[in-house]
């Protein structure tokens, strides 16, 4: 066997693995989230419930915001982003008796779904859209002038 078609052989084993790994991750990942909780539904159990229970509060404002909120998210996790924001959206909106999900909703359901590296571009992208983001600074986790 030549050294070359070993090398080969073997970074393709390498390589192989990895993705093995990284998908096994996400798979795993999937796995815990479909687990039951102590109350019998699991995350995606609720997540189903609260997009369920809101479905007919958004609005096409609403719905076209949130879908700017996550163009940063890569297109092959988008939907899942989208997904679990808006159960965070629908909850939010269950638990403050709301009859329609307004744009205020849709920025602090954002907010608490989303880690605080995404918080700087969500500042940026209300400030450029006119949006007074004032009333939800107790809820980013960046520091904002």
């Amino acid at each position: 066997m030549s050294t070359i078609f070993g090398s080969f052989i073997i970074g393709w084993t390498v390589l192989l693995i990895s993705f093995m790994l990284i998908g096994g991750f996400f798979m795993f990942r999937k796995f815990l989230k479909s687990m039951p909780k102590q109350d019998g539904k699991s995350e995606l159990d609720w997540q189903d419930y609260y997009i369920d229970q809101t479905r007919e509060m958004w609005t096409e404002e609403t719905q076209q915001l949130l879908n700017e909120l996550v163009q940063p998210v890569p297109q092959l996790f988008r939907d899942v982003a989208k997904r679990s924001i808006a159960a965070k959206i629908g909850k939010l909106a269950l638990e403050q008796g709301a009859n329609q999900i307004g744009q205020n909703l849709v920025v602090q359901g954002y907010i608490i779904a989303t880690p605080a590296r995404d918080h700087k571009w969500l500042v940026a992208h209300l400030k450029e859209k006119q949006i007074d983001f004032s009333p939800y600074k107790q809820y980013l986790k960046i520091k904002v002038e």
